[in-house]
């Protein structure tokens, strides 16, 4: 069965499509090159991703620890248009969750009062996983960018000019491709590395919009079907090959506060996000930062984020881009 789809380029630049099975033998996806190109035709087919690769023959064996070291391997989900691929997240979904954001936020606020983050919080313990057929809890929601915001295997994660800090949320993000009447669909689930500027939203919590307008990380493969129910990984950064912080981080829906579904449900009721032929990229958040414990990163620093069932990490250097004056001008 095939649980895993890779974008990559051969060496002359021809980009190809690799269905990985679960002991990471990649094949090449024949008739298609793009993910996106499979998941339109699997739309079309009525059949799951798994179902329409299967049924196009499979061209010869891909080495993807070649192509990944070669710096041949590709985010797994792009669009011709980026701007027709939506990056989003919602935040204070895990369990633990709120420790750290409460930290950065408490000296907002003064006295016994709940900061506005363990309140939004507990408003997901309490009502963040509904019975079937029930709305739940609405998550705290956040925009990120368009495609132009996603970054690739090994390529740095940048920060702009003006940016204060630049640090890592190790997630799961999932994907979707919006059908030709405006149904939603979930094509997998990729590791990720959201991305933020912690130094920003700690000094106001409404700063938290401006926060995350940040590019992020997608780990090289998309994981077909369910999401296992607990999903446990490891945080690291290396600087100059050594690791300087590590911390496990546990997702899926055993370890949140929410379940996917409720997640979904409250980014997809807007008419906005149900355009046909567009593509949403979601995080689901994370109750792991190396800034809560005071780590400080450093341009050149290497994140690396790893979890089962994912057979490859995310790994990405930490770079920052140069000013780029602004002059609004009248017309």
């Amino acid at each position: 069965m095939v649980l895993r789809f890779v974008q990559l380029k051969e060496q002359g630049g021809t980009r190809i499509l690799a269905a990985v099975n679960d002991a990471g033998l990649a094949r090449r996806v024949e008739g298609v090159d793009t993910l996106h190109a499979l998941a339109q035709a699997a739309v079309a087919a009525g059949a799951t991703l798994a179902e329409t690769a299967q049924a196009r023959p499979l061209g010869a064996e891909i080495d993807l620890a070649a192509a990944l070291a070669e710096g041949r391997v590709l985010a797994p989900i792009d669009h011709p248009d980026p701007a027709h691929l939506v990056l989003t997240g919602t935040g204070l979904t895990h369990l633990g969750s709120a420790e750290g954001r409460d930290k950065m936020h408490k000296a907002a606020q003064s006295g016994e009062q709940l900061t506005d983050s363990m309140r939004m919080f507990l408003m997901g313990v309490e009502g963040g996983k509904p019975a079937a057929g029930a709305v739940g809890a609405q998550p705290e929601w956040f925009y990120k960018g368009d495609g132009s915001h996603v970054v690739g295997p090994g390529a740095p994660l940048t920060s702009p000019a003006f940016a204060q800090d630049g640090g890592e949320e190790p997630e799961i993000a999932g994907v979707y491709l919006i059908g030709p009447d405006g149904t939603p669909h979930r094509l997998g689930f990729c590791l990720a590395n959201e991305f933020s500027d912690h130094v920003i939203e700690r000094g106001n919590y409404l700063w938290l919009a401006h926060s995350k307008l940040r590019q992020a990380a997608l780990g090289p493969e998309l994981l077909t079907g369910e999401l296992p129910a607990d999903v446990r990984g490891a945080s690291r950064i290396l600087r100059g090959g050594q690791v300087v912080w590590e911390k496990p981080f546990l997702s899926g829906e055993a370890n949140m506060s929410h379940t996917i579904a409720n997640l979904e449900h409250h980014h997809f009721k807007y008419d906005l996000f149900r355009r046909p032929g567009d593509l949403h990229v979601h995080f689901f958040g994370t109750a792991t930062l190396s800034f809560s414990e005071g780590f400080q990163t450093q341009l050149g620093d290497e994140f690396e984020i790893g979890a089962a069932p994912f057979l490859y990490p995310v790994r990405n250097p930490l770079a920052q881009a140069e000013a780029k004056p602004v002059t609004v001008r009248s017309l």
